[in-house]
């Protein structure tokens, strides 16, 4: 009989908080800032550090995103929003794969979401409470980040073509509203599920060959790699998508 597996989630009156995943999320906030700013703390044309250079980098590969999809004289404000994403979206994407840290409990806990049902379940392996994980392997983390990103996009479209911004809304004809509506409905939603689906499928895939023993060390090493090409991908298809929508929503009249 395998173990229970549970995450530490607190129940305040109804209100689920899942501590690990808070963690998590603050941790690859403090990561991207302190590569951040180790990567500018010392600037330096003429002998640039590893740092600084890898930053550079990503600067280019964030601006060549921007520029494919708008012109820089209104894409550039958007450069620092995707490197900002791009940078957490891969973090949070990484940080799960290298270990896992957990605590056994062979007791009920309250606190922790841990009830005598499953004590009893584990048939005396205890429950296994996972304290990391990737936050983007939380829907409410990558769901979260794509409804700030679309509150961005509209917000932006409003700011920069006023009351015309709603035009294109009734375009061509005004029936054909409410499908606009639909449309900018299923964006976030879309947009946040292809993001957790791909990494949270690929830790129950880590969480599978570790469970298999010493039969699942060669595929977890396979996987691992495979994993980094993931989330780097996953992380350019959202910053990608960001700089599509916010290329629609910007344009003026003359664009169109």
């Amino acid at each position: 009989m395998r173990r229970l597996h549970n995450f530490p989630i607190i129940d305040l009156n109804g209100f689920k908080i899942d501590i690990s995943t808070f963690l998590m999320v603050t941790l690859t906030c403090i990561i991207v800032f302190i590569l951040a700013r180790l990567a500018v703390r010392n600037l330096s044309v003429s002998n640039p550090g590893k740092l600084q250079n890898m930053m550079e980098w990503l600067v280019e590969f964030v601006s060549g995103i921007v520029a494919s999809n708008m012109d820089m004289k209104k894409g550039k404000p958007f450069i620092v929003l995707g490197l900002t994403l791009m940078m957490f979206i891969f973090v949070g994407n990484m940080i799960g794969l290298p270990f896992s840290i957990g605590t056994e409990h062979t007791e009920p806990n309250a606190l922790l979401g841990i009830t005598a049902d499953a004590i009893e379940k584990s048939h005396g392996h205890g429950v296994h409470v996972v304290w990391t994980k990737s936050p983007t392997a939380d829907a409410s983390v990558t769901l979260a980040l794509a409804v700030m990103v679309i509150a961005i996009v509209h917000y932006n479209g409003i700011r920069q073509n006023g009351k015309r911004y709603f035009k294109h809304y009734f375009e061509p004809f005004p029936v054909f509203f409410p499908l606009h509506i639909v449309e900018q409905i299923a964006k976030p939603v879309t947009l946040g599920m292809r993001l957790f689906g791909n990494i949270f499928a690929g830790e129950v895939l880590i969480s599978t060959l570790i469970g298999a023993g010493i039969y699942g060390v060669l595929p977890l090493v396979v996987w691992q790699g495979f994993s980094v090409f993931v989330g780097s991908i996953q992380a350019f298809i959202f910053v990608m998508l960001t700089m599509v929508y916010i290329s629609q929503e910007i344009k003026d009249d003359h664009d169109h």
